[in-house]
C-alpha cells in the first residue's frame, strides 16, 4: 500500500498523465522521485519546466524547436525540395536516426478523425499546402501511421497535393529488417507486396 497522502496522490496523477503509464509505473516514478536528493529532484522538476517554457513550434514545419525556424529547416545543406510528413515530432525524430533523410519535415500533431472532430483546419494543413505551393517542393513524402486514420489522412493529402502538380509519394511498409515472412500479419504483407522493389 501506497503511502495515503494528496501530495503523492497528486504526483502518481501527474505520473499517471504520460503515455503507457499505467497505475503501478506511475506509483514506481513518484517513489523513485520522492527517494531522489533533493538536488536531483529539484533538477528533474526545473528541466522539465525549462522545456515547456522555451520549447516550441517551428513555424515553417511545427517541429519542437528552441530555435526560430527549427535547426533542420535553417540548414541549408538539406533539401529543400523534399519534405516527408510525419504525425508527431517522434516521427521525425526516428526517420533522422536512420541517418539517410537529407529533406525536411512538416509535424502534423495529429492525423484527420471526423470522429473525434480533428479535421484539416485542427492538423493546420493550410500551413503545408502554402509551402507546397510557394513552388520550390518537388516531393512529399507521406510517413503516417498505418492506422485507418493515417491511411485516411496520406489518401486525402495525396489528393490535395497532387492537384498542386506535386508528387506525393507513400513510406513503403512492409517486413521489418531480421523479421520472418511467416510471421508478419496479412496486412503488414499486403502492404509489402505492393510496396515492392526491383532488385
Amino acid at each position: 500500500m501506497f503511502i495515503q497522502s494528496p501530495i503523492v496522490e497528486r504526483l502518481i496523477e501527474s505520473f499517471r498523465r504520460l503515455p503507457g503509464v499505467g497505475r503501478k509505473s506511475a506509483e514506481r516514478y513518484a517513489l523513485h522521485v520522492l527517494s531522489m536528493p533533493k538536488e536531483q529532484a529539484f533538477d528533474f522538476s526545473d528541466a522539465v519546466r525549462v522545456a515547456r517554457e522555451r520549447i516550441t513550434w517551428c513555424p515553417l514545419c511545427r517541429n519542437l524547436t528552441d530555435a526560430t525556424p527549427c535547426v533542420v529547416c535553417a540548414d541549408e545543406r538539406r533539401d529543400h525540395s523534399v519534405i516527408c510528413v510525419v504525425e508527431q515530432p517522434s516521427g521525425a525524430m526516428a526517420i533522422e536516426k536512420g541517418g539517410s533523410y537529407r529533406g525536411l519535415y512538416h509535424v502534423l500533431h495529429g492525423v484527420l478523425n471526423p470522429l473525434e472532430g480533428i479535421g484539416p483546419e485542427e492538423l493546420a494543413l493550410d500551413l503545408l499546402f502554402k509551402r507546397v505551393e510557394d513552388g520550390a517542393v518537388t516531393e512529399v513524402i507521406v510517413a503516417t501511421n498505418t492506422t485507418a486514420e493515417g491511411e485516411a489522412t496520406a489518401l486525402y493529402l495525396a489528393r490535395r497535393i497532387g492537384a498542386l502538380d506535386v508528387p506525393v509519394s507513400r513510406i513503403a511498409h512492409g517486413v521489418p529488417m531480421g523479421g520472418g515472412v511467416e510471421y508478419a500479419d496479412a496486412v503488414t504483407l499486403a502492404h509489402a507486396l505492393e510496396g515492392r522493389s526491383q532488385i
